[in-house]
């Protein structure tokens, strides 16, 4: 069984009922965005979908690439890249939409590639370095941990300080019904 499939089976392997946090302690989806691999706690995670078309919102960050249609909801997305201060990138048939649940706000972060779910032991969680350069500064605030993952490490995301209050605000309004005319 697949660990995708392994999150969504309600039993463990001696057929008894698992928590579903339970179930999910531990586990990463993990994605590339320029050199590096990034996780992210797979409680946050809704779906994983294929790029698709974006409608641009004015005045907004640059980051903030605008709204997709997800089956009738409005969910506002995110460059990763974009929003770590790394170069654009084109998007391509490997570039995907991690659509995230952060305190029942949805939003959709774009990443180049989805790498793999991994599992990731608190002791294994290293705090993050404390770095003086301001570019590595910037991406670093987004990081609460590094985790080690067999020879690799996983910069670990907080999606708290990702989503910070302004695109929060902007993700509340669009994830709002559209008010009905009558």
């Amino acid at each position: 069984m697949s660990e995708t499939n392994e999150l969504m089976d309600p039993t463990n392997a001696t057929g008894t009922a698992v928590n579903e946090h339970d179930a999910q302690k531990g586990k990463y989806m993990t994605f590339k965005s320029g050199n590096e691999y990034f996780g992210l706690k797979i409680q946050y995670v809704n779906e994983i979908i294929q790029i698709q078309s974006i409608t641009e919102v004015p005045e907004t960050e640059d980051y903030i690439k605008g709204l997709i249609n997800l089956r009738g909801k409005i969910v506002p997305v995110i460059d990763v890249r974009i929003r770590f201060k790394q170069e654009p990138f084109e998007y391509n048939d490997r570039t995907c939409i991690i659509v995230i649940d952060v305190h029942s706000t949805v939003v959709g972060l774009i990443v180049e590639k989805i790498a793999e779910v991994v599992e990731i032991k608190e002791e294994d969680i290293l705090p993050p370095p404390s770095v003086r350069h301001v570019e590595k500064a910037e991406k670093n605030k987004y990081i609460y941990g590094i985790g080690k993952v067999g020879e690799d490490v996983k910069l670990l995301l907080d999606p708290d300080k990702l989503l910070n209050d302004g695109e929060l605000a902007f993700a509340d309004q669009a994830n709002e019904p559209a008010p009905v005319e009558e």
